[in-house]
């Protein structure tokens, strides 16, 4: 039996789960730019959970033609949501995902923190980390044609 290899998942739909800030940070690079309308984000209190529909870009298979495809990204044991720096009454509001961090709180409780472009933040109140992405179209050609680009600064 051999490692895998990213070639062996190129044409496979992704499907991950993450139950610890290692899982958590490779889930993170590979929603990074991510985009989404503010009312693909859903909290289900009574079943405490929270679920967003991704249009993730495909890192894992970046090659000569840019592709995203549509991620369903479902956070359990979730017992409260909180946000800053975005208006969810715009309903023609689009985000960009930066990154997904935990902030470990007490016993494996703690909170889940969508980074969003423009200083935006989604704070999901866990029980424990248990996320999980699951790609649920075929992929398609980015709208722009091109892999999102980041502009660094100097500090």
């Amino acid at each position: 039996m051999s490692d895998a290899r990213f070639e062996d998942g190129r044409d496979t739909p992704l499907r991950l789960w993450a139950t610890d800030s290692d899982d958590l940070r490779v889930i993170s690079a590979l929603v990074q730019d991510a985009v989404f309308p503010v009312t693909e984000l859903r909290f289900d209190r009574a079943a405490r959970r929270f679920a967003v529909l991704l249009n993730r870009f495909r890192w894992e298979d970046h090659g000569p033609q840019a592709e995203r495809v549509q991620t369903l990204l479902v956070v359990r044991d979730v017992v409260g949501v909180a946000s800053q720096g975005l208006d969810r009454s715009d309903r023609d509001l689009i985000l960009s995902l930066l990154a997904l961090e935990f902030e470990a709180g007490h016993d494996g409780a703690g909170h889940l923190i969508f980074r969003l472009a423009g200083d935006g933040d989604i704070r999901l109140s866990v029980e424990c980390l248990d996320v999980a992405v699951r790609d649920v179209t075929r992929p398609y050609m980015a709208p722009s044609g091109k892999a999102p680009a980041h502009d660094l600064k100097d500090e």
